[in-house]
């Protein structure tokens, strides 16, 4: 029989978890929470599930669609550079716009925060991220967990999951026109790598000796770490009036797999996107990411965005009204292709693909 080594009285936080802290926590970011109060949802924290009233929509058969994601290792470079605070619109971001993509409205999100040291002044400024995206997403955060985690996390290092759920019209969701040949491919721009490929990224500045804190090559006023912290555009505020005036087939979410792994998730193999790339410019920070890392225009369509967030997928008489919505919103989109029969590959790409070598 083992014998017992200490006669010390010991508590939870001598073993690294202090529940006085998280219960505390809890308590001041429930004004935050509320903030993001949507019409069915009950943003108030602290009980053991979140409500949302389903019976507010004016929905007669609602399908629920849900996501749940993280941000990868772009928290890598927000805990380096010790910038917190919007980390979480990325979160939001990521699981919003896949809900987006099924054409649902996006209703309520819950987030997962798991952490070595719970410290307050750090979790609090993630939470204002994740408010911050939920507003901009026009949706309720009604729960979460926050998990301190000594041994499995060093001290300060963190980990986000997110979860979200939308809803749309069941009738509305199955009836939906499948993609056919002469559909119009419409993108809209991202703003910046949003939070795929960041693995690529940190490599390639290792690789280069390059500090996140030296200057933006393309904008001296800031530092690359801040240039890649450009949190993930979010789609909602479109997208929402687009689908409720059912002018859209279906929707991308560019993420993992960028252009090329993307597309074919919501279209028959009988069909390709033929996609030209002289429909946009490149923008410069992937410009500056291809030369650093000698990637090639291949590896660059597969690991990133390229500057495109989203694509819809639109009939052809449609196309100058969603640009014409677009424009009317301040979003920037722009035709990149269109459906035709399958060829060689599922995304095939036209145009001078030279260009995107140069720095110009």
């Amino acid at each position: 029989m083992s014998t017992i080594k200490s006669k010390k009285t010991k508590t939870y936080i001598d073993a690294g978890v202090n529940i006085d802290i998280g219960d505390q926590f809890v308590d001041e970011i429930k004004p935050l929470a509320k903030k993001t109060n949507t019409s069915g949802a009950k943003a108030s924290l602290g009980g053991f599930g979140g409500i949302f009233d389903l019976s507010k929509l004016s929905l007669k058969e609602p399908l629920l669609i849900s996501s749940t994601d993280g941000v990868g290792t772009k928290l890598e470079i927000a805990i380096k550079m010790q910038k917190h605070n919007t980390i979480g619109i990325d979160l939001v971001a990521m699981c919003v716009n896949d809900i987006l993509a099924e054409g649902a409205q996006p209703l309520f999100f819950l987030d997962y925060y798991a952490t070595g040291r719970l410290d307050l002044k750090i979790s609090k400024e993630i939470l204002k991220g994740i408010v911050k995206g939920c507003i901009q997403a026009e949706i309720s955060l009604i729960g979460g967990e926050t998990a301190e985690m000594p041994g499995i996390y060093q001290q300060n290092i963190y980990d986000l999951a997110g979860f979200c759920v939308g809803a749309i019209e069941k009738k509305k969701y199955y009836s939906r026109e499948f993609i056919k040949k002469g559909d119009i491919a419409i993108a809209l721009s991202s703003s910046g790598i949003h939070s795929n490929g960041f693995s690529m990224v940190r490599s390639i500045l290792k690789d280069n000796d390059i500090s996140l804190y030296d200057a933006d090559p393309f904008e001296k006023s800031k530092t690359i770490g801040e240039t890649l912290l450009e949190p993930t555009k979010i789609y909602t505020k479109f997208l929402n009036k687009l689908n409720a005036l059912n002018l859209i087939k279906r929707s991308v979410n560019i993420t993992g797999g960028g252009l090329i792994k993307n597309p074919p998730r919501v279209f028959d193999d009988n069909l390709t996107l033929k996609i030209n790339v002289n429909n946009w410019h490149l923008p410069k920070e992937f410009k500056w990411l291809k030369k650093m890392g000698n990637l090639s225009t291949y590896e660059m369509l597969k690991v990133f965005n390229c500057g495109i967030g989203m694509i819809l997928l639109v009939e052809k008489d449609y196309v100058d009204e969603v640009i014409q919505y677009a424009n009317n919103g301040n979003e920037n989109c722009f035709v990149i292709g269109e459906m035709v029969e399958k060829c060689e590959s599922s995304v095939f790409f036209e145009g001078n693909l030279k260009k995107w070598s140069t720095m110009e």
